[in-house]
């Protein structure tokens, strides 16, 4: 039932949440349910174990059995990218191994954390790791968490290491997104997605190839519908439909006062709308009891059923 991917991966795949009961047990039951919402809804992929994920916050058995289940529960239908970020080199190759035993069809990799690399050992770093990937790789920018970024001029020379098949960017850096679709202006077959939703729209009526948005746990129809209408350039659709992403990003990622409102919003309305637990790894917390009925506002505010 597997089928290959073919590049460039277009689309919109959501960086899934992790269903937590605890800090090392799955919501099993939450994590089917999520991910027959999401495919339901139209996406083009799964991804797991990304920022959305808290993949740093998750324990190795924790990773590995999330990637068996999710493949499992998947079976095929749409492709799945495991996130394999860490700071061990050799943890990361851990996980990928497990990752195409499981069936998954590609990994996704941000630069390692904690000390910053140089753009000459980060691009080392790839080489070295990319020849011992048993996947196709995604890099992964995401430098408020990283504190590196992937240079234009090392996203082109990682795009000639084979293996190395796409990039997802979540700088929200609209300069550094034409750069870098500059860079890569000769290699139609390298896939290049962003991460922030409020802009996914121009992103693709520029060149984008989709969006790995977090918005589209909740409501994958409207991400996905979002992102036909800026391939088909109706802008007609277009404009309603980027109000409503507006109006999500504006307000169920901003209840709160800390730089964990959006997951802990995005988890809320998650359990709100009866889908999967919103416990989250600790150090972080579920919101409470004043912050959730805000988000029963919001989503009420949203007509949320009709979005779905």
């Amino acid at each position: 039932m597997e089928k290959p991917i073919s590049y460039p991966l277009r689309g919109i795949i959501p960086p899934l949440v992790t269903p937590l009961l605890n800090n090392d047990t799955l919501d099993v039951e939450g994590l089917e349910r999520l991910i027959e919402h999401t495919i339901s809804g139209g996406v083009h992929g799964i991804f797991i174990l990304g920022t959305t994920g808290e993949f740093a916050g998750l324990s190795y058995k924790l990773r590995k059995e999330l990637t068996e289940r999710t493949c499992q529960l998947v079976n095929g239908r749409v492709p799945v990218l495991v996130g394999v970020t860490d700071s061990a080199f050799t943890e990361s190759l851990n996980l990928a191994k497990v990752a195409v035993v499981c069936g998954a069809d590609a990994v996704v990799l941000a630069p390692p954390f904690y000390f910053a690399s140089a753009q000459p050992e980060l691009l080392e770093y790839l080489q070295h790791i990319t020849v011992q990937m048993p996947l196709p790789l995604f890099i992964y920018n995401m430098p408020v968490h990283t504190k590196v970024i992937f240079s234009p001029e090392t996203v082109k020379a990682a795009a000639n290491i084979p293996g190395i098949v796409g990039m997802k960017d979540s700088s929200s850096n609209l300069a550094y997104f034409k750069q870098v679709q500059y860079a890569l202006r000769d290699r139609e077959d390298f896939t290049f997605m962003v991460g922030p939703e409020e802009f996914m729209s121009e992103f693709v009526l520029t060149g984008g190839h989709g969006g790995v948005n977090g918005g589209a746990n909740m409501f994958p129809k409207l991400y996905v519908e979002l992102y036909n209408a800026s391939v088909a350039r109706d802008f007609e659709k277009i404009t309603p439909l980027q109000q409503k992403v507006m109006q999500v990003s504006t307000t169920i990622y901003n209840v709160g006062h800390y730089g964990s409102s959006y997951m802990k919003g995005l988890k809320c309305a998650l359990s709100v709308m009866g889908i999967c637990s919103d416990f989250m790894a600790e150090p972080f917390h579920r919101f409470k009891e004043p912050e959730r009925l805000k988000i029963e506002q919001l989503l009420d505010q949203l007509n949320y059923k009709e979005l779905l």
